[in-house]
């Protein structure tokens, strides 16, 4: 897995939501090497995939996002 493009992980992460967060860290993880090798500063969301695409979910996932070191940012 750590060859997996910041697109792919990102995917992984729209996965892992629908699947009950089940190995979110995981590709959290993945994501933030990700970005490191393809020198990201930001990874984009699309709000309409996301579990909850209201403001308090971002906010919420931003956060959470944010404690494990990858700044998010919503299309």
């Amino acid at each position: 897995m750590s060859d997996i493009t910041v697109s792919a992980a990102i995917e992984a992460i729209y996965a892992s939501i629908r699947n009950n967060n089940e190995d979110l860290d995981i590709h959290i993880a993945a994501l933030k090497a990700a970005m490191a090798r393809e020198g990201a500063k930001e990874a984009v969301f699309e709000t309409s995939k996301l579990a909850q695409p209201n403001r308090q979910g971002r906010k919420l996932m931003q956060a959470y996002f944010k404690k494990k070191g990858v700044a998010v940012g919503f299309s």
